[in-house]
């Protein structure tokens, strides 16, 4: 790749991922001072606190990768390096999808209206479930990195001295196949609970439907808090599905330079793709979440109420 390009790519991945890190610094800035001014903190903003902590990370690990790839590439020769920034890759990959999921679950117990016995104890007890299941969330993450870093001291380069008419030479060749098999197969681990997501959102779905009928029996309208509620939470939920393609999409373009020479472009544009996931999906949760809203307006006021005065 030429100088230009280079620059091009990695400016635009910087700028990616810091937007990306400030919403998510936002959602967890505001939800951490509310639990400091409240002594306490609702699950919900639990879950978005550690998702936007994961994203973070993620973001920060995707950045430093596009910047070895393209600064550094004979980085990535080296075992110890790479298995090094997969495992933390994986790691923060893992625990941004299942902490998502989370979410989704977390909107789908409070919402919808179903009345099978398991579903009601679940609704009843779910504010008490949701720590238990971060930290599940966060020690199945840690049980599916760990694998990426086995053999962490191995190098890829396998050289071997051939015989010519003059000279004994040492001839290396990069092999990172088998590594790059196990990254795949673990995070293809993601699509369970991705799939989780999709039952969530369906399972609204038939829960919206089943509220309209009743309230077209009931002859009440259709505009009532829990439909606003049902609509509010499949948007946030098909958001995260649809980024989530995308991102998956992106990171088996990333990974592809690991079965194909010479592709470090198309890694390069995979990772500016999978940096737009956890960018633009922490300003849909902000705009879908009413006190992190009125929290970036205020933001926002005081922003321009500055600008003001300095012009003046």
């Amino acid at each position: 790749m030429t100088y230009k390009v280079d620059a091009t790519l990695m400016l635009v991945a910087v700028g990616e991922a810091l937007v990306g890190i400030l919403g998510n610094t936002f959602i967890a800035l505001v939800n951490f001072m509310g639990w400091i001014k409240n002594k306490k903190i609702a699950a919900v903003d639990l879950i978005l606190t550690s998702l936007a902590i994961s994203r973070i990370c993620l973001q920060c690990i995707i950045l430093l990768d596009c910047f070895i790839l393209v600064k550094y590439p004979d980085t990535y020769n080296k075992g110890k390096e790479m298995r090094t920034i997969d495992f933390f890759w994986t790691l923060t990959n893992h625990l941004s999808v299942w902490f998502a999921t989370c979410l989704s679950i977390f909107y789908f117990f409070k919402i919808a209206n179903f009345f099978h016995p398991l579903f009601l104890w679940i609704k009843w007890r779910i504010d008490k479930l949701i720590l238990r299941t971060l930290l599940a969330c966060l020690i199945l993450s840690l049980c599916f990195s760990l694998p990426v870093s086995q053999n962490l001291n191995d190098d890829f380069r396998r050289c071997v001295k051939t015989k010519e008419k003059i000279n004994s030479t040492l001839r290396c060749k990069v092999n990172k196949t088998g590594h790059a098999s196990v990254k795949v197969n673990l995070n293809l681990v993601m699509l369970f609970p991705f799939a989780v997501s999709l039952v969530s959102f369906l399972l609204l779905i038939l829960s919206l439907w089943r509220h309209t009928r009743q309230m077209q029996l009931n002859v009440t309208g259709y505009k009532d808090p829990s439909t606003t509620a049902h609509v509010k939470a499949m948007k946030a939920i098909i958001s995260f599905l649809v980024l989530f393609v995308a991102y998956c999409l992106a990171f088996l373009i990333a990974t592809s330079s690991h079965f194909m020479p010479e592709s470090e472009l198309a890694v390069i544009w995979g990772e500016l793709i999978a940096l737009i996931y956890p960018s633009s999906h922490s300003f849909i949760l902000i705009l879908g979440n009413s006190k992190l809203k009125q929290a970036s307006v205020r933001v926002l006021c005081k922003v321009k109420t500055m600008l003001k005065g300095r012009n003046y």
